[in-house]
């Protein structure tokens, strides 16, 4: 019985060092916190945009300069 105990307590290491790895973790990915900022940063700009055509004057009843 002492056997399978030996073999326990060797794989209980690695085990242990496999379960705090996390996948989240990618170089160069953002985090949770710069994603949601980036998100309201978004937000804020689709907010402020303007539609092209309330810009741009696209009647052809204008006087058109000769």
């Amino acid at each position: 019985m002492k056997r399978p105990m030996n073999h326990l307590a060797a794989l209980l290491p690695l085990l242990l060092l496999v379960a705090c790895h996390s996948e989240d973790s990618v170089a160069g990915a953002t985090t949770p916190a710069e994603a949601e900022q980036l998100n309201d940063a978004a937000a804020m700009l689709d907010a402020n945009s303007v539609d092209i055509n309330a810009v741009t004057a696209n009647t052809t009843d204008q006087d058109q300069p000769q």
